[in-house]
């Protein structure tokens, strides 16, 4: 039988059935509320039973709730116990402690900033695993809130309420196209220019995706979409292959570099969608984390200055 739950799925359980309320155990575990309720029914499912019942005055435990109880504080104290004991044992190994870092980043900031970011870490004598979880920008902040990762970079989501969110720079939306279009020779791209053009554009419901329908609507022109993608490295990949021009954030050309893709800037309006640096709040983080975290930052500044003089 596969175990489809983990310790953070136990702690949520036990701290719901303490408090006898999914509020205040997100208050506890210095969590949102919707963070506590998604690891619920992610045990609820592993386990097919009901662990509580919810009204809206009260949560009280079931029959399966108060089974589990006495079996999940055995296991949280066991594997207390069992992390107590390695890092005694391998206390000569210090380098080792906190030795990943897990980082939340949008895919298409990522090849702005990581590649020279680790880079950097790494020549600073950090010997640190890095985990990067990659996803749009309410997956990066869910990340962050559930305690998933330990700092995000991130175009602005719906902020969970333990989470902030500091603007780093203005990621601003350009067009993607080969250098042989026709376009190609304008320093700029009014959105008149698109008419009649193969356009490739995000997905609706995704941030890029609505900044661009508002630019579309004020532009008052009646352009059309031919082809929707989910990542930017798809419609990159399709712009060097000549299906397309793509409207695509700024940060993005680290990818055109390699593909023979050019950016310009959109303008008349031009728009931009703002990066910046989520963190849950409270949080305390590990002197490796807050390395890289600055490391990070440093990178980000120098690529806000780059893509400036690009403008």
């Amino acid at each position: 039988m596969r175990i489809n739950y983990d310790f953070n799925d136990l702690e949520a359980f036990l701290a719901v059935k303490e408090t006898g309320s999914f509020h205040l155990a997100a208050d506890k575990l210095n969590l949102s509320q919707s963070a506590i309720t998604r690891r619920i029914k992610k045990l609820e499912e592993a386990l097919d039973s009901q662990l509580f019942e919810r009204t809206t005055r009260a949560v009280k435990p079931t029959l399966a709730a108060k089974r589990l109880q006495a079996r999940a504080e055995a296991i949280l104290d066991s594997a207390r116990e069992t992390a107590h004991a390695m890092r005694d044992e391998s206390a000569v190994f210090g380098y080792q402690t906190n030795a990943i870092v897990t980082v939340g980043i949008i895919p298409s900031v990522a090849a702005a900033l990581l590649p020279t970011a680790l880079r950097r870490f790494r020549a600073a004598g950090h010997t640190a695993r890095i985990r990067l979880l990659d996803g749009n920008a309410n997956e990066v902040a869910e990340a962050v809130s559930g305690g998933e990762a330990d700092f995000g970079i991130s175009s602005l989501p719906m902020l969970e309420p333990s989470t902030t969110f500091e603007a780093l720079f203005d990621d601003r939306i350009g067009l993607a196209m080969p250098p042989s279009h026709r376009l190609a020779a304008k320093n700029a791209i009014l959105w008149s220019d698109l008419a009649g053009e193969e356009l490739i554009v995000p997905v609706r419901g995704t941030g890029n995706r609505l900044l661009i329908d508002e630019a579309m609507a004020q532009s008052r022109q009646p352009i059309a979409w031919t082809f929707e993608v989910g990542r930017s490295t798809t419609a990159l990949e399709m712009v060097s292959e000549g299906v397309g021009v793509a409207i695509l954030p700024q940060s993005t050309a680290s990818y055109a570099v390699v593909r023979s893709v050019i950016m310009r800037p959109m303008i008349d309006p031009s728009i931009a969608r703002p990066v910046g640096l989520l963190t849950r709040t409270g949080q305390r983080e590990t002197k490796t984390a807050m390395s890289l975290k600055r490391t990070i930052l440093e990178t980000t500044k120098q690529v806000a200055t780059r893509m400036m003089q690009q403008d």
